[in-house]
């Protein structure tokens, strides 16, 4: 119901309810007012509503409310603007002679003249939503859809944001060939507009590309005083600050209409300004006039970019503009080819001068024949003028009407309308059952409404004969693609536009340039593209500095502070002269260098003296010191030894991401190993200690072999889920550190998470604490080779390494920190090694007499 509202009061607005004939029985509605509009008109079973600029000006007429109000008078008709109007009705014409397409439909067509005028187009899109009929009765239209189901139009974005607002309240959907704004993509305000035309904000983008291609770092930009110029300036600002790539040297606003002061103060500010590259996002009409400014003040040497408004205008390529806007570079709608157009377009004939559906043909003819269909003014035959006969030649006559070699926004318009026929299409085959509306019902020819439309015109995607995709996104925008134009002068004197390059939307989502820089012609003596910055770059040894209220691109030139050359220092220091960068010295804990060598070499020389012993216990396997002392933990520790001298080597070398995880993952699970296995024999000890007193059978049944395997598993298995969670939480990874050293760069593995590194050596130290403890309490067992001595001894190294690495290594800077851990690494292995190994290993290789069981269970002296 609220949706219905404002077409009632439209409609109240537009009727009159005629109650006064007393013959009718139906009362009948009139319109209130009506619109004399320039217009194009054919009947069809579905009728497609189309706004056009015919005539690019209008005169408003002395409103003194004395007597009714005048007209507006339209001026200054425009061919290809009347070419346009003709390519829907093309496109409609071909529709109906497609077999597949739309079969038993015919298309029909209104297309209204908006002479440039906001009052006009607005009227007229009304028109087309509510209809001209002078009186019909309620019950058979009121009640029915809209005159027309869809409109092609409009061609200014200020144009389709007024009829946009009012029209889609209705659920008309609206099809725009040539409206760019980027505030038209806000689907909350305008729920049925779409567009075959790019927005502006990928011609921003488009824009901003081409700037950063060349190297355009101080620019001026000029923008038509409406939705679309004021829109493209703020957002032209936003994206050229936040991209980093450029400044703006001035931005102006183009006055519309005379204003000779105004245009005559910008040109000036222009000439002035030292950017040589100038961004114009304004129409034909701001062109013309800006132009004209231009030629008087000869302001030449300028580089210009169009925008897709003016960038094929013919209007402006002539050998008198060629001297300033030789060599633009423009943002061109994509051109296509329509085949059978100009054969179309040859048949144009303007009908009987009676008939009203076509005055804009009669006005086409009239402009192209400089003739007048009866009655004219009685002057006109006075001054020589002719009397049309609707049988002139076209074909002979000098207009561009008929050149279709430049096809730009006529094929967005031959889009527009083949999408709109598609949506159609693909409505009209719903099966009964499976429609998409209420109760999966189906639209029906006889009653259609525009929102169903909607639907479909939303999910439209289909090919034309050109190539070209059409589908529109959830914004209703159409998959962007923009051609680059070149102007050519030729030597002649003549204009020769190329197409020098594409940029488009990727289906990734990405934007790709495409321009062949070898086709593109400079107006500059070297034919080369003009250098535009506001302040060039610095000379080695010199570094910027920001002009205060000035943009970022302007700065002066100062020397350079010590170790600096530009702004950007993090891997290269400057020479001692500082006029070049020399790359930064880089600084890790190396092979090569004598500490990585020591290391290196302590770290191997454990390696080979855990394997020795292992070769020793494995050779005296069968003697009482070897079996007293649980052989298989020994083994285990010796192994875990073995691999925490191994570990020592990830910490040497320039780090990368696989060791800078390793190192202390491999460290901490070897750590754990060998102090599990050396916490589980001291408890075996102990328990064997208890066994031999009276009723302590039962101690041994819980440090069996099996216990004792899983319990170094589950102890080193919560290690290893430790390091887990810390790779994957937070991982180690290599940085550059500058912070240490001006002119070098530190290469260091940082930890990633502080905390993971803590309860990783924590939980080493506080299995190293236990053992200590237990070991401390069978210190003075009776046995003559006491193992909970060595154990406690090797605990008390351990420990006391570790508590001195924690400070050493806090304090330690770069390389000397990766130092300190492999240095505490070896002395807690060694210590290990030395403690538990190295009594063993002197009774069996030089005290073989203390090597029996005799020796070994006799109390010590």
């Amino acid at each position: 119901m609220k949706t219905l509202m404002p077409l009632f009061v439209i409609l109240m607005l537009f009727f009159d309810i005629d109650y006064s004939q007393a013959s009718s029985i139906l009362p009948s509605c009139t319109l209130r007012r009506q619109f004399h509009l320039n217009g194009m008109h054919k009947s069809g079973d579905v009728i497609l509503g189309g706004l056009f600029e015919v005539h690019y000006t209008s005169v408003f007429p002395e409103l003194t409310f004395t007597s009714e109000p005048s007209e507006h008078i339209c001026q200054g008709f425009d061919p290809p603007g009347f070419r346009h109007a003709m390519t829907m009705a093309f496109a409609i014409e071909e529709i109906n002679k497609n077999p597949t397409l739309l079969p038993n439909v015919t298309l029909g067509y209104s297309l209204y003249d908006n002479c440039a005028t906001l009052v006009i187009g607005f009227s007229a899109a009304l028109s087309l939503a509510s209809g001209q009929e002078e009186q019909f009765l309620p019950q058979e239209k009121c009640s029915g859809g809209p005159p027309v189901l869809g409109i092609v139009g409009d061609s200014f974005s200020t144009f389709s944001i007024a009829t946009s607002d009012v029209i889609g309240l209705f659920r008309l959907p609206i099809v725009s060939y040539f409206a760019t704004c980027s505030c038209l993509s806000d689907r909350r305000r305008f729920p049925s507009f779409f567009r075959t035309i790019p927005s502006d904000t990928f011609q921003v983008h488009a824009m901003i590309q081409i700037l950063k291609r060349f190297g355009w770092m101080w620019a001026g930009l000029l923008v038509s005083d409406d939705d679309y110029g004021l829109h493209v300036a703020q957002s032209f600002q936003s994206e050229l600050t936040q991209s980093g790539l450029g400044c703006l040297a001035y931005t102006e606003i183009l006055p519309w209409g005379d204003n000779p002061s105004e245009l005559r103060r910008i040109v000036e500010g222009m000439k002035k300004s030292t950017a040589r590259v100038v961004i114009v996002f304004g129409h034909q009409i701001n062109m013309i006039q800006l132009m004209e400014e231009v030629v008087k003040q000869n302001v030449t040497g300028l580089q210009w970019m169009a925008s897709e408004a003016w960038a094929s205008a013919a209007v402006l390529q002539t050998p008198r503009l060629m001297p300033y806007l030789g060599g633009t570079l423009g943002i061109a709608i994509r051109r296509g080819d329509i085949l059978g157009l100009r054969d179309f377009l040859l048949s144009t004939q303007p009908g009987s001068s009676s008939n009203n559906q076509n005055t804009m043909l009669r006005k086409f003819w009239e402009h192209t024949f400089q003739c007048r269909f009866a009655p004219p003014p009685a002057d006109w035959l006075e001054a020589g003028g002719a009397l049309c006969s609707g049988e002139e030649d076209l074909e002979s006559a000098q207009t561009e009407f008929l050149d279709v070699s430049n096809l730009r926004p006529e094929y967005n318009i031959y889009k527009a309308v083949y999408a709109l026929a598609h949506a159609l299409d693909d409505m009209l085959q719903c099966q009964p059952g499976r429609g998409p509306f209420s109760g999966h019902s189906c639209a029906s020819l006889q009653k259609l409404e525009a929102w169903q439309l909607m639907y479909y015109l939303e999910k439209v995607n289909f090919t034309i004969p050109f190539g070209d995709q059409v589908s529109f996104d959830e914004n209703g925008d159409a998959l962007p693609i923009y051609d680059i134009m070149n102007w050519l002068w030729l030597p002649d004197g003549g204009v020769q536009v190329l197409n020098v390059g594409v940029v488009k939307k990727t289906a990734s989502g990405g934007e790709e340039l495409i321009l062949n820089e070898e086709k593109i012609f400079w107006n500059f003596n070297n034919n080369q593209p003009p250098r535009s910055v506001c302040s060039e770059t610095c000379n080695p040894g010199t570094r910027m500095a920001r002009k205060k209220g000035q943009p970022v691109c302007c700065f002066d030139c100062v020397p350079c502070s010590e170790g600096k050359i530009s702004n950007k220092t993090k891997d290269f220091w400057s020479s001692p002269h500082r006029d070049h960068c020399i790359l930064k010295t880089t600084e890790f804990l190396s092979y090569q260098e004598p500490l990585g060598v020591c290391l290196t070499t302590a770290s191997l020389l454990g390696t080979c003296i855990c394997a020795a012993v292992l070769g020793i216990f494995t050779y005296h396997r069968s003697t009482p010191v070897v079996r007293a002392n649980n052989s298989e933990l020994s083994f285990l520790i010796l192994v875990s030894l073995k691999l925490c001298f191994l570990c020592s080597l990830l910490f040497i070398g320039r780090p990368r991401l696989w060791t800078c995880q390793l190192r202390h993952a491999v460290f901490g699970i070897s750590f754990v190993l060998c102090v599990s296995c050396i916490l589980v024999k001291t408890m075996v000890v102990l328990a064997v200690f208890k066994a031999s007193k009276p009723g302590g059978g039962a101690y041994l049944k819980w440090f069996g072999a099996v216990q004792q395997r899983g319990t170094v598993f589950a102890l080193t298995c919560v290690q290893a889920a430790i390091c887990t969670v810390w790779i994957v939480s937070a991982s180690p990874m290599p940085h550059k550190n500058t912070q240490y050293h001006n002119d070098k760069i530190v290469y260091e593995c940082v930890v990633g998470s502080t905390v993971g590194f803590a309860v990783l050596l924590g939980y080493i130290g506080l299995l190293a604490i236990i053992s200590f403890l237990l070991a401390f309490l069978g210190r003075n067992l009776p046995d003559n080779f006491n193992e909970a001595k060595f154990i406690t001894f090797s605990m008390l190294i351990f420990c006391a390494v570790w508590v001195a690495f924690v400070p050493a290594y806090i304090n330690s800077p770069g390389k000397y920190a990766d130092a300190v851990e492999v240095f505490a690494i070896l002395a807690s292995s060694f210590g290990l090694l030395m403690a538990l190994f190295g009594p063993k290993c002197y009774v069996i290789l030089l005290r073989p007499e203390r090597n029996t069981k005799k020796a070994i269970m006799s109390r010590g002296t």
